[in-house]
């Protein structure tokens, strides 16, 4: 069987090692003579599979133990709303840094329920493809010191914008303020210390597994800040107390992520994952970096590692060279429909040499149309 390289943005490649692992047991998972997807997530079998998952995910992120670590749904979008209903019961101020498509999201959502302040933003309307190209620098940001949180999108999926160092909060002043991340598109790409965030969310589609779970991994302290409407299935407390499983629980996308955590780990954590990831990305950015029909606006000390968002400067090509790049089996380098362009995602399943495969169609496609 031939795979193709697969560059989505999400639902993302997975490992090929996990998905034939999980065929192996799709009929009849560790002899129970059950597959998973037909377990009772009430039962024995299942409870050893979300509880081996929790410990695997806790290692990799290392996790403390005042924090609570949750397998929720509704993916990025949902969280937009299920956060600020979550944190804005007892304050409703909050501060966004706008940085991309997916903070613009974050923030049109929760002007629904609190005061909302970006405090900053990177905006640039003297960019034709792509109107966000960069963070604003912190000495920018105009916090409040009463917020009830910070949010920040730590990885713009559609941009390509991606923060390698997070704000200090206590030399801007606002200390006591909790950070909440969506962490989506790059989480489990490299180590982070969680205990620096408030609360940490991530819709599973792009480096933990199927579309369908959410990831949220949250400060035992701020489970008592929910606003009285919010509903019951998304109350971090009561998700919290009943362990994930208060209402059915997406249990199948929470075993492939299971696996994809016991398959980190075999490759040697988020230390190797980040070596690698730096990798990818490099050799990506210097071919377009180095060619005059392909450009990248991003400012280099941001650019993601996991999404690389790029433009044929003669856009009168862009069909054929998806076109010649899908009968080469590199496919979704479509850009997404808001910037155009084109875009590849290189997630921590992407080997390198699915990239290399894409950096010699791209100096090819280059040599025949320069």
């Amino acid at each position: 069987m031939s795979r193709a390289w697969n560059f989505s943005a999400g639902p993302a490649a997975l490992s090929a090692e996990v998905l034939m692992q999980a065929a192996e047991e799709m009929l009849d998972w560790h002899g129970c003579g059950m597959s998973v997807m037909e377990m009772s997530h009430r039962g024995k079998e299942f409870g050893s599979i979300i509880e081996q998952a929790e410990a695997d995910l806790r290692e990799l992120l290392v996790v403390p133990a005042d924090y609570a670590v949750l397998f929720m749904q509704g993916g990025a979008i949902a969280e937009n709303a299920i956060v600020p209903l979550n944190l804005l019961g007892k304050n409703n101020r909050v501060d966004f840094i706008e940085t991309g498509s997916w903070s613009v999201k974050s923030i049109k959502e929760a002007q629904r329920y609190g005061d909302v302040r970006v405090a900053a933003s990177s905006r640039d309307e003297t960019v034709k493809q792509g109107k966000y190209t960069s963070i604003p620098p912190v000495s920018e940001w105009r916090l409040r010191s009463d917020a009830a949180y910070l949010h920040l999108c730590g990885n713009e999926t559609i941009d390509g914008v991606e923060y390698f160092a997070w704000p200090e909060l206590d030399a801007l002043g606002v200390g006591n303020v909790p950070l909440v991340v969506d962490m989506s598109s790059h989480i489990l790409s490299r180590p982070i210390d969680v205990s620096r965030f408030g609360l940490i969310y991530a819709g599973a589609q792009k480096n933990i597994g199927p579309a369908g779970l959410t990831i949220v991994i949250v400060r035992r302290d701020l489970l008592d800040q929910a606003h009285p409407l919010c509903p019951s299935a998304f109350h971090y407390r009561t998700v919290a107390e009943n362990h994930s499983m208060y209402n059915t629980p997406p249990t199948y996308a929470i075993y492939i992520a299971g696996l994809i955590f016991q398959w980190l780990k075999r490759q040697g954590g988020l230390a190797e994952m980040e070596k690698r990831n730096i990798a990818k990305a490099h050799l990506l950015y210097e071919t377009l970096d180095s060619s005059k029909l392909y450009v990248n606006h991003v400012k280099h000390c941001v650019r993601s590692r996991m999404n690389v968002p790029f433009f044929l400067r003669d856009e009168s090509l862009n069909e054929t060279f998806l076109e010649g790049a899908k009968a080469r089996g590199l496919l979704q380098l479509k850009g997404h429909k808001s910037v155009g362009g084109m875009r590849a995602s290189i997630f921590n399943a992407m080997p390198i040499e699915g990239v290399h495969a894409l950096v010699d169609y791209l100096c090819e496609f280059e040599k025949e149309h320069a």
